[in-house]
């Protein structure tokens, strides 16, 4: 059974979705220039599924993937984006969107993907909550029930974007970063320090990422 959760943003916050509230704007074209740079980065390779994370935390990946995940919409594409923070997860408040029912609750078995899916009025853009934190986050997230889902879901959608935890505080993200085709590093512009950043890198390298962009908040 699929349950259609269409949610109206008209109470967004207009800072946090401004591709969505602001198409026009600078900031929503330099969202579309990520997105050309990543489509352009992967096209021999045809990857498909991409993570968003950070040095650190409070840099700005989640609001970087919500407006990555609009503007791709924008552009007609399928996209879902999948909040895989099960320690900290914010995406289901810049959507409005419910979060008793996600990720976590699919990977235990306790719901189907269909159910725990939320479709959003933005193009043809769904949202696939975290759910209820987790005790075993990173049991979770390195299972196989995790690729079968993205396997699952790359039938029906063009895009996945996936929002992580930062690369250096937890083990979950080098877990995902294997699932993935490429991976997206934010850095916010006066906050991350260029020890973080090169260790962030030396990281990824090690979990053999392929690093298709880098995007610097203000």
């Amino acid at each position: 059974m699929v349950i259609n959760k269409r949610k109206t943003l008209a109470e967004t916050k207009k800072r946090t979705l401004i591709t969505y509230s602001f198409p026009e704007s600078i900031i929503s074209e330099q969202f579309r220039t990520i997105q050309t740079n990543i489509k352009f980065s992967i096209a021999e390779q045809k990857g498909r599924k991409f993570l968003i994370t950070s040095p650190s935390e409070g840099e700005g990946k989640s609001t970087t993937s919500a407006n990555l995940a609009v503007s791709m919409a924008q552009q007609k594409e399928r996209v879902l984006l999948i909040d895989a923070n099960l320690r900290n997860p914010s995406l289901h408040s810049f959507f409005k969107l419910p979060n008793s029912n996600g990720l976590t609750e699919v990977l235990t078995g306790k719901s189907s993907f269909e159910e725990a899916i939320n479709h959003t009025e933005i193009g043809r853009l769904d949202v696939l909550t975290s759910g209820f934190i987790p005790h075993n986050p990173v049991e979770l997230l390195g299972s196989n029930m995790m690729q079968e889902l993205l396997n699952y879901a790359l039938q029906s959608y063009d895009v996945i974007l996936i929002d992580s935890n930062a690369v250096l505080d937890v083990t979950d993200t080098k877990l995902l970063v294997q699932q993935c085709d490429g991976v997206v590093l934010v850095m916010q512009n006066g906050k991350t320090k260029i020890e973080k950043a090169k260790e962030a890198k030396k990281v990824l390298d090690f979990a053999k990422a392929r690093l298709v962009g880098v995007v610097f908040n203000q």
